[in-house]
């Protein structure tokens, strides 16, 4: 089975605005509300691709009640734990104004609660996959994902960790089998600017030898890098398409490497999935379905034939 963390789930109200004007009353001209969170996301795209996943993390109040009953909706399973006080946050994406964004914060989350948290993973074993997503509400202890990390790490479990900064840094001692940071959260750990491919690689090979096993590097128009546990690298360019939606395209990336890697075991593979479900969800208004990702792929593979 399949586990995926989101320990600050969110209702994401999705807005336009024509003609958007500071301090005065403002009209939609679109809206939508969607369940958010990196972790549920890349539930919803397995769930997409047919591969069923357990959605774990922290809701509290109506907000968080809606949380579960849009995810259900789709299909995702979860098992989130229930916080007596507070609510979910609701975070307000402004799409017609350069993807403009005000989050909500969460509700604060207990000691008890995190301690709830762990005996749910206690229950994973070494046929067991956990995807562990996102920032972490500020209640929580900054070093929640390696205190995760260390807790299961002899029970051979395969760990995905999708973070920035320090909740990254401090988990590649425990070798997760794969990590995505973007080109500038990697830039930023190193303290460098990168902004090609190739300037990348070294950098992913660095976090590789720190301990991670895969490093899948997400770089927007400019492609993605792999450098695998196998010692190979794999690059590619974006693939062509029509920026829609950046939202969810990285966790969306995150979630067709996980379903490569299970289909077939092999890396190229996986990173040709991870790149085609991250562009099938940027080319979309919505999470991208199979049938938008296997579009997609086929562009790949076809590609890839005309190089030979």
């Amino acid at each position: 089975m399949i586990y995926t963390v989101t320990f600050n789930p969110s209702l994401d109200y999705i807005v336009s605005v024509e003609d958007f004007k500071l301090g005065l009353t403002n009209r939609t001209s679109s809206e939508r509300i969607l369940p958010g969170g990196k972790g549920l996301n890349v539930s919803m795209v397995l769930g997409n691709l047919g591969i069923e996943s357990t959605a774990l993390g922290f809701i509290a109040g109506f907000t968080g009640q809606e949380i579960i009953h849009r995810i259900e909706e789709m299909g995702v399973k979860s098992d989130f734990i229930s916080i007596d006080s507070g609510i979910s946050r609701i975070n307000l994406k402004l799409t017609s104004i350069d993807g403009t964004e005000i989050n909500g914060c969460g509700p604060e989350i207990h000691e008890n609660e995190v301690q709830e948290l762990m005996e749910k993973l206690d229950i994973l074993g070494a046929e067991d996959i956990l995807v562990l997503a996102g920032s972490i509400p500020k209640s929580m202890p900054d070093d929640i994902y390696r205190q995760i990390m260390e807790r299961l790490y002899k029970k051979g479990i395969m760990t995905v960790v999708d973070a920035t900064k320090d909740l990254l840094m401090n988990v590649l001692e425990y070798h997760p089998f794969l990590i995505k940071p973007n080109n500038h959260e990697l830039g930023e750990i190193f303290k460098v600017q990168l902004q090609t491919r190739e300037s990348v690689v070294p950098y992913a090979k660095k976090l590789k030898e720190m301990g991670a096993r895969n490093v899948l590097v997400s770089m927007a128009g400019q492609g993605a890098v792999l450098v695998a546990e196998n010692e190979e690298v794999y690059d590619l360019p974006a693939p062509k398409g029509t920026l829609v939606n950046g939202v969810g395209a990285g966790d969306s990336m995150v979630a067709g490497f996980v379903a490569g890697w299970l289909e077939k075991k092999d890396y190229k593979y996986a990173f040709h999935m991870g790149i085609s479900a991250g562009s099938a969800s940027a080319f979309s208004e919505l999470l991208a379905t199979k049938e938008e990702i296997q579009a997609v792929y086929q562009q790949i593979v076809d590609s890839d034939i005309n190089k030979r």
